[in-house]
């Protein structure tokens, strides 16, 4: 046989050497599955599960698969790879080696940025893994495209999330699911969340910080108090437990434990109790991976050395090789792998048509490591799930601890929670705690006698308090903050720019300088202007004012010249010979017969002086001539005192009340400022300013020489065109010395000697129209002005705006600001009911005329006296009389008496 061999000569022996090699080769494609693997530096426990895998494939009785050749090489993904990734699959495919499965195990934190394997995974030609994150901002976004195009290459490639890329939505659902407003994540390397650091909490009103983790003891503690200062108190700790207990115990040391602060702690070692000797006082909520009730984790442990940690990953990995092997052994069994070759990087011929790898993959069905791998048309993942516990350490020492439920990667967006453990759940977050800084000003904000802090605005963060559940303390400052010339702050302002304060509360006007510095939320109060408080002008009244229409000494000689002309009158009827009681014969048939005596001539002087008349006047001439003397007395003094009366009613309502800012620059009686260094104050200063820049601007313009002749002539006026009317009432405030203090204010205005002169008050009109609720002595004058919203104020860009402005537009939808305004306005415990001096009309009140009826009633009263002194006269000095009966008369009368004289009645006794 040799010798045979040796006379066919050397070409007849390469021809068969080439026979046998193409032999061997069909015999591989044909009976074994050719596998090249590459992984990360990185990434150690994917190469060992691996290992695992092929040993298992290889070994496995109830589902072997002959692995042919068996290429894994490691990476450094901070390097080029695609040099060694080349070199290898072309030293494979030029030997005959070609391989029918390409995977690509990635670390988590580099596999996303390597677009080189993921062009070549699409132009390799054969089935291909890649284990690589899904939701990173670069990512396989490409890969993922499932356009009509792509939709063969996406079913031969695919891309398969690890644990790590799924894992960190957990975070996303418990602060969702406990209404977090606020969060600090700090990771590890067995964490990645560089390629989440925006999407993780995207669109939720969670205001976050995501950092990798410090190594040292000294830069944890600098992180952490950096998170609290920027007012983060709900903390996610993601790391092995070693990295848990290292941070815990630097928590601890900084006391930030309490209902302040809340502990998130994750890690992807599956275990079951928590070490707790991090800590001597610590509550916190710690989730980790536990595998599927149906998993054989323990049972490859024991039999294959699939003892890699985090347990998670490894039977990640080792399921991807196991599932994708027994896949590309299926379509080689189906004979779609027959004449299907790996290409070469720099291949430039046509790629076989693609084979459906992903549809195989689904259809494996065997035991898993760790929990099953979910292929779905687009993206693929493992099912897992997270045990959620909560701890709580005294000493050192697990006092308590609870079983909340366990989150699943099968639903990430809810909890699966123990149904006496949802109340518990929602709380486990910090509470929320608010710094509120503010400024005392009734009726916003108030303090009580037991130092409690009353009025609309407690009212309202309370009912936003309710609304997003957060609990807040109370801090006071002077003044809500003005800016200086080197634009500095102060006041209210000033905490929320050093970031002292997370709400700034009170009645804060929003002015467009404040809003270059704070950020406000929509208005929760209406416009509010400026107006002007006066003292209110005090009209005086007098139940007698009817009396001091004149003087005391003309009532006195009013009072004398009654007694005198009722006595003159007597005394002329009483000696002239023509009177009536001197000569009764005279008059006897006349009707009206009067005998004045002393009694009758005061009744008829009285008399004369009423609308009602004097009566019959005395027959006497002399007599007559005194009456009308007294009747033009009368007249006289009637007209005079009607007139004088009329005009005493009025005269208060002749003055000109003060009525608009227009009416106060106009007058120079009454002083006026705003409080120095309020808004009203900044309001005027700056109006007066803008009047001096348009005043220099024109100045300017007439005085340039560059203008034309005639533009100059046109610009040439005596007086200048713009009102100077702030610049004026801003000089006349500063003359008048701006008050410090509200109060101040007040006491200037209450000071004033009346509502023509003294001081007025310019403010806030919520202001001013509280102090008239709560004051009968002030008053408010004119229309508002210079109006402007009122709204709380919160730190530049802090989230805490968008969450108040829901809460507040709520409020307002159901009126409950009304009932705010309602309650502090309209039913005010200290609003007292004044006297509408404006309402009177110009009619006489009854404190002005009152004494009238006080007359009248002391007349009655003095008539009730006079009968019974006359009753009790009677019967005193006459007591065998009888009432009614008729006296003895003279015989001059007895003869008019049996006469049927009628005039009789005049001197008969009247009993």
């Amino acid at each position: 046989m040799c010798v045979v061999t040796v006379k066919l000569g050397l070409p007849l022996v390469s021809a068969v050497l080439v026979i046998l090699a193409v032999n061997m080769v069909h015999t591989q494609d044909t009976d074994s599955v050719n596998v090249f693997i590459v992984t990360d530096s990185k990434n150690m426990v994917a190469k060992n599960a691996a290992e695992v895998a092929l040993k298992f494939v290889s070994e496995s009785s109830s589902a072997k698969v002959k692995i042919g050749v068996n290429k894994m090489i490691i990476v450094d993904p901070e390097q080029d790879i695609s040099t060694t990734v080349c070199s290898e699959l072309d030293a494979l495919v030029d030997n005959g080696e070609s391989p029918h499965l390409f995977a690509y195990l990635a670390d988590l934190q580099h596999g996303m940025e390597d677009h080189f394997i993921m062009d070549l995974s699409k132009s390799i030609g054969i089935p291909s893994v890649i284990t690589s994150p899904g939701y990173s901002e670069m990512g396989m976004k490409d890969m993922m495209d499932t356009s009509e195009d792509n939709t063969a290459i996406h079913q031969q490639v695919v891309q398969i999330y690890p644990p790590g890329d799924i894992y960190p939505e957990i975070l996303r659902t418990l602060a969702q699911n406990m209404n977090l407003t606020n969060a600090g994540i700090l990771y590890d390397e067995s964490f990645d969340l560089s390629s989440k650091l925006r999407t993780l909490l995207l669109n939720m009103p969670v205001r976050h910080v995501i950092k990798s983790l410090a190594t040292t003891n000294q830069e944890i503690k600098d992180q952490l108090m950096r998170l609290e200062s920027v007012s983060i108190y709900n903390y996610f700790i993601l790391g092995s437990s070693e990295t848990l207990k290292m941070v815990f115990k630097v928590a601890d040391s900084l006391k930030m434990y309490g209902e302040k602060y809340s502990w998130f702690a994750g890690t992807m070692e599956t275990q079951t109790e928590f070490d707790p000797s991090c800590c001597n006082n610590m509550k916190l909520t710690y989730f980790y991976p536990l595998p599927d009730s149906k998993s054989s984790l323990k049972s490859l442990q024991k039999s294959y050395g699939l003892t890699m940690k985090p347990a998670i990953e490894a039977g990640f990995y080792f399921d991807t090789i196991v599932n994708s092997v027994h896949a590309v052994d299926e379509l080689r069994k189906s004979g779609l792998l027959a004449g299907v070759q790996a290409r070469k990087c720099n291949d430039s011929t046509e790629p076989a048509a693609p084979v459906d790898f992903r549809s195989k993959l689904q259809g494996v069905k065997r035991d898993y490591a760790f929990g099953p791998l979910k292929i779905m048309d687009s993206t693929a993942h493992m099912e897992f799930s997270a045990k959620i516990d909560s701890y709580e350490i005294k000493q050192e020492k697990l006092i308590d601890s609870k079983s909340f439920g366990s989150w699943s990667a099968k639903e990430p967006e809810t909890m699966n929670l123990e149904p006496a453990m949802q109340q518990m759940f929602s709380n486990l977050g910090a509470t929320t705690l608010y710094r509120v800084v503010s400024v005392l000003q009734a009726p916003f904000v108030m303090k009580d006698e037991n130092g409690n802090y009353t009025g609309f605005c407690i009212d309202l963060i309370n009912e936003l308090q309710e609304m997003m559940n957060f609990k807040y303390e109370i801090s006071i400052v002077g003044e809500y903050g003005t800016m200086d010339e080197n634009m500095q702050w102060n006041g209210m302002m000033r905490e929320l720019i050093d970031k002292n304060a997370d709400i700034g509360l009170g009645a804060l006007s929003v002015m467009a300088e404040r809003e270059n510095v704070v950020d406000f939320t929509v208005p929760y109060y209406d416009l509010v202007g400026i107006s002007i408080l006066m003292k209110k002008p005090e009209v005086p009244t007098s139940l007698f004012k009817f009396l001091s229409v004149l003087e005391d000494s003309v009532w006195m000689c009013i009072l004398a010249a009654y007694f005198v002309t009722s006595i003159i009158i007597w005394i002329f009827d009483k000696w002239s010979p023509y009177s009536y009681q001197n000569n009764m014969e005279k008059y006897v048939d006349d009707d009206e017969k009067r005998l004045f005596d002393l009694k009758e001539c005061l009744w008829f002087c009285m008399t004369s002086l009423t609308p009602q008349g004097g009566g019959e006047a005395p027959k006497n001439l002399s007599g007559r001539l005194v009456a009308a003397t007294w009747w033009l007395f009368g007249f006289i003094i009637i007209a005079s005192y009607t007139a004088n009366l009329a005009a005493f009613l009025t005269v208060s309502r002749l003055e000109t009340p003060v009525e608009s800012l227009e009416d106060l620059a106009k007058q120079y009686k009454i002083k006026y400022a705003p409080k120095n260094g309020s808004a009203s104050a900044t309001y005027f200063e700056r109006m007066a300013y803008i009047e001096e820049r348009f005043y220099e601007i024109w100045k300017d313009m007439s005085l340039d020489d560059s203008l034309a002749e005639l533009e100059r002539s046109k610009l040439a006026v005596w007086d200048y065109p713009v009102s100077d009317k702030y610049t004026k009432i801003w000089q006349s405030m500063q003359e008048a010395k701006l008050p410090e203090t509200d109060e101040e204010a007040y006491e200037r205005v209450r000071a004033s000697p009346s509502s023509s002169e003294g001081f007025a008050f310019l403010g806030d009109a919520t202001d001013i129209r509280y102090q008239t609720l709560i004051n009968c002595d002030l008053q408010m004058v004119g229309e508002e002005f210079s109006r402007k919203p009122y709204a709380l104020a919160v730190q530049q860009g802090s989230p805490l705006k968008d969450q108040l402005n829901d809460a507040i537009l709520k409020l307002l939808n159901q009126r409950k600001l009304e009932n705010l305004k309602e309650k502090w306005w309209n039913q005010n415990p200290l609003k007292k009911s004044c006297d509408d001096t404006e309402g009177e009309g110009g009619g006489i009140s009854i404190h002005n005329i009152g004494g009238v009826f006080i007359v009248v009633f002391v007349g009655i009263g003095l008539a009730i006296i006079t009968l019974a002194v006359e009753y009790w006269y009677y019967k005193s000095k006459r007591p065998g009389s009888q009432v009614g009966s008729i006296t003895k008369v003279n015989p001059k009368d007895a003869e008019y008496i049996r006469r049927g004289d009628k005039g009789i009645a005049a001197v008969a006794n009247p009993w």
